[in-house]
């Protein structure tokens, strides 16, 4: 399922590059908390992580425990 905007415009979430792979960024760890919350209950991922990203001022999701 492809969301929209009020535009009318697909969204697309900020990404930045952790190694090889692009994660998407969260403005808080509190959004990335519920982002975790959301995915494990919704599509049944594993419990994730939330770590701060080394390369800015932002957080991202893991699925390595600490």
């Amino acid at each position: 399922m492809v969301k929209y905007n009020h535009y009318n415009t697909q969204f697309t979430p900020k990404l930045c590059w952790v190694g090889e792979t692009q994660k998407i960024c969260y403005d808080t760890r509190e959004e990335a908390e519920v982002a975790a919350k959301v995915a494990q209950y919704d599509h049944g991922a594993p419990e994730l992580t939330v770590y701060k990203c080394e390369y800015g001022d932002h957080w991202h999701l893991s699925s390595k425990t600490a």
